[in-house]
């Protein structure tokens, strides 16, 4: 509903207190909200109009007021209504003020919310809020002061100020008049909002001779009825015209400063004239109103003697010239001004060291790459001009680079010669550029050069040979050796692989005897050796890299057999003991202390301390009467035979060698004393003389070779002896080195050294000879003032060269000191020959032979399973 109702009377006003509790309770409690009722007012009613019959309007009776406990609350917080419970009527509880509570809005509305009990119900109840002209317009300022020059022409427009009206509607500001003059007129613009703003229109020009001082009027109107109005006086004074203006010198000034200047420096000192008096001939100088602020915070003028000074600091790279615009402005009314320009040129000064630039990020190269190689792109520059930014570049002495100019300051970064990486991996190159100033000025540049690598390094071995010493009977897979390479290269270039190169040992290839990891070079065995079958073999390692094409290289690994002590002594004399039945010897029982019964010979496939034979009785019927020799093996008695020892002896005889562990054999010697047997021995040779066809024969040999020997041997030792006397006159000696001997200078020849060592050497085989000769040969190289004497057995042979030999030989001794003078000499003789074992350095046989009364030819019979051989 929509209720519009005028004053009336005036209603009770109930506490505010009271009406926020049960405000509260609303809240709490309601359960039902009905209608909508409106009433419109105007502003300003009296406290106690009726705004309208609320109990009418929402269908209640008078008693249902108080029964219901009917109340009202209103949004605006402020209680502007409240209810006649005796009439049921709506009243003005307190002023209301539209301009107050709604400002310039168009719509002014308060909402009430109207609450009863029983059941509790609400009711919306809005009440309009209608403007009424009670405010008139009003000007911000009561005095309008506005100075208008005299020569301002006729139809200028002067903006005025607007007035305010708190109200709306109809009842704001509506027109605007001004009071009668014949100089000025008044038009009203419209602009947005609807709102008119006044215009003062100069209708003819002014006069100020005639009249210095123009008041008016101005009056605002509103709409509203009745119409309200605000004025504000308008004075306008005439201003004399200053009609003329500053002029300078000069339009335009040139002036040149160094860009080094200090700070406080007189650049230009300006001066602008005006004719008129008083202040409008008086100037105050400025620069011009659109002057940029680079120019602001580096110039500064004087506004009263027009002097230009320098307050910044001057770059000409950045700023090599300004053009300032200067105003110079009088003092009258309206100011006049004037204008010129300035031009100020810098002057270049070197203050800017060059700088260097990467066109393009260094290329890592090859370290095989060709001389003239583009590594990399640079370019100079230097932010002053004329000679102090011309740039030259420079690289140090000695560096594999060069620097090639293209053009305007660009350069290119080239090879100048091989490149190694594996000397330098990268290159730290400097580069300074300077520019051609006074003083110069200088930059460095450091770019980093990184080279890669090309396979052109072989593994190398840590050393070209290996000795390898290895102990007979080892066991299979174990490890022999380890070889070492490296290769300076990097990556897979330096990468290495090793492998074994076929050879041939004995005839069967050496991949049979060994393998190798390849992987980290170590060298294991196949099998266990013996040493007794191989001494010596040489394995050829090759290294090879993972590069491409791949390189590779060899090393030789020479192994050495060492001998273990896994034979026992063999007994070779008595002949039966050696086939295992027993020995029978006789004696005569009238034989003396000493007396040679036999001897007992025994040998030992070892070498070395493991094949040193010592012989010891074990067991005898009476111990008392026989010995035995520790090193000769000789049964000898060790008194004379009494009657009463027992006609038949047994011993026997243990056998021992040297090795560790010590291995040992026995023999059983059985003795028979008989009576009247006075040349036990002779006998003994008379039995054995006793020829066979076989021994016939072997004894016709041995007086064959012994005759030989003999003439040989005398033949020899006369060569040698004029030989030496000849040699003696210029050399002092004619014992020559090995090396000195023309038989080892022979190209041709072609020899193999095969040796048994294990610590001390036991004998040394020299196999050679002519390829195309399978003649027999040795030569002898020995002094007459020495026992010296090479065993040397000579066969053909054309399988190992000789400086290879050599070289195997010299890896294969103990130490950088070891000779043959120093190392000691078995012969074994075989039986029916006895011959005492000789075992001497070559030192102590020369000190030996050295001696005056020592001479004579002496010849040694050496029978081994190949033959017979003389030395």
């Amino acid at each position: 509903k929509e209720i519009y109702s005028l004053p009336h009377a005036r209603i009770g006003y109930r506490d505010w207190r009271w009406q926020a509790l049960w405000w509260h309770h609303f809240f709490l409690l309601w359960t039902t909200i009905d209608g909508q009722t409106r009433y419109s007012i105007p502003e300003e009613l009296k406290q106690g109009s009726v705004v309208g019959n609320l109990a009418k309007d929402l269908g209640l009776g008078l008693s249902e007021i108080f029964d219901r406990k009917l109340r009202v609350a209103s949004e605006a917080g402020k209680q502007y209504f409240s209810v006649d419970a005796g009439k049921g009527e709506l009243v003005v509880n307190d002023r209301i003020d539209r301009e107050a509570l709604c400002g310039q809005s168009a719509s002014c509305v308060l909402t009430l919310q109207v609450v009863i009990d029983k059941p509790l119900q609400l009711y919306r109840v809005e009440v309009e809020i209608q403007d009424i002209n009670d405010n008139s317009p009003i000007f911000p300022s009561q005095d309008i002061i506005l100075e208008i020059s005299e020569s301002t022409a006729a139809g200028a427009r002067f903006p005025l100020e607007t007035a305010q009206d708190l109200d709306v509607g109809v009842n704001s500001v509506r027109s605007y008049t001004i009071s009668k003059d014949d100089f000025f007129s008044l038009k009203i613009k419209d602009v947005s909002g609807g709102r008119k703003v006044p215009e003062l229109v100069l209708s003819k020009s002014l006069d100020r001779e005639k009249k210095t001082r123009h008041q008016l009027q101005l009056t605002a109107l509103d709409g509203g009825n009745p119409v309200k109005s605000g004025t504000s006086l308008i004075t306008i004074n005439v201003l004399d015209i200053n009609d003329n203006f500053p002029v300078f010198e000069k339009n335009i000034y040139k002036v040149s400063i160094s860009e080094n200047s200090v700070q406080g420096a007189s650049i230009l000192k300006l001066t602008a004239k005006d004719i008129d008096e008083g202040p409008n001939g008086e100037v105050e100088y400025s620069f011009g109103i659109h002057t940029p602020d680079t120019v602001l915070s580096v110039f500064d003028i004087d506004s009263s003697t027009g002097e230009i000074g320098l307050i910044g600091k001057l770059d000409f790279e950045t700023n090599a010239n300004y053009e300032i615009d200067i105003s110079a402005k009088d003092k009258g009314a309206p100011r006049m001004e004037g204008h010129c320009t300035v031009h100020i040129e810098l002057m270049d000064v070197n203050d800017n060291a060059p700088n260097i630039f990467l066109t393009s990020q260094p290329n890592s190269v090859p370290e095989d790459a060709p001389s003239g190689t583009v590594v990399a792109l640079i370019s100079a520059r230097d932010l002053d001009s004329g000679d102090n930014g011309k740039v030259s570049l420079q690289l140090p002495k000695g560096s594999p680079f060069n620097l090639k100019p293209s053009f305007s300051d660009n350069y290119a970064l080239v090879t100048g010669g091989p490149l190694d990486r594996e000397r330098f991996s990268e290159y730290n190159i400097e580069i300074t550029a300077i520019d051609s100033g006074s003083p110069p000025l200088s930059t460095k540049k450091t770019i980093n050069v990184t080279i890669t690598d090309v396979n052109d390094n072989p593994p190398v071995f840590t050393q070209p040979t290996y000795v390898v010493y290895l102990k007979e009977n080892g066991v299979p897979g174990s490890i022999l050796y380890s070889v070492s390479a490296s290769d300076l290269d990097f990556g897979e270039n330096a990468k290495i692989s090793y492998s074994i190169l076929d050879s041939k040992v004995q005839d069967v290839s050496v991949s049979s005897y060994v393998y190798i990891n390849s992987d980290n070079g170590s060298i294991y065995s196949m099998h266990s050796f013996d040493y007794e079958k191989l001494k010596v073999f040489q394995i050829q390692v090759q290294a090879k890299d993972q590069g491409s094409p791949s390189l590779s290289s060899n090393a030789t690994v020479h192994v050495f057999i060492l001998d273990q002590n896994d034979n026992a002594p063999a007994v070779i004399y008595p002949s039966s003991a050696a086939l295992g039945s027993l020995s029978h010897q006789r004696m005569p029982r009238s034989a003396k202390a000493g007396h040679l019964v036999t001897k007992v010979t025994a040998v030992d496939a070892d070498s070395g301390h493991n094949a040193w034979i010592s012989y010891k009785l074990a067991e005898a019927t009476d111990a008392s009467l026989f010995t035995v020799n520790l090193y000769t093996g000789e049964v000898r008695t060790k008194r004379a035979v009494s009657e009463q020892d027992d006609s038949s002896q047994r011993l026997l005889i243990e056998i021992k060698d040297d090795g560790e562990p010590v291995q040992s054999s026995t023999v059983t010697v059985s003795i028979l004393l008989e009576d009247g047997l006075h040349e036990p021995i002779l006998d003994l040779r008379q039995k054995m003389a006793e020829p066979s066809k076989k021994n016939g024969r072997i004894t016709l040999y041995l007086i064959l070779s012994l005759a030989s020997v003999s003439v040989l041997s005398l033949l020899t030792f006369l060569i040698l002896t004029v030989k030496c006397i000849r040699n003696s006159r210029s050399s002092g000696s004619c014992c020559m080195r090995r090396t000195d001997c023309d038989d080892y200078k022979n190209p041709n020849r072609n020899l193999q050294i095969q040796l048994n060592t294990d610590g001390p050497i036991k004998y040394v085989e020299v196999l050679g000879g002519d390829m195309l000769s399978q003649s027999q040969s040795f030569r002898s190289c020995m002094s007459p003032m020495s026992e010296y004497s090479d065993f040397t057995l000579i066969k053909p042979s054309s399988t190992t060269d000789f400086k290879e030999v050599i070289s195997v030989l010299d890896a294969s001794l103990p130490d950088s000191t070891w000779t043959f003078e120093s190392q000691q000499v078995k012969i074994y003789s075989i039986p029916p020959f006895t011959l005492t074992t000789v075992t001497l350095t070559v030192s102590e046989l020369e000190r030996r032979c050295a001696h005056p009364k020592v001479s004579g030819i002496y010849a040694f019979v050496i029978i081994n399973y190949s033959g017979i051989y003389l030395l």
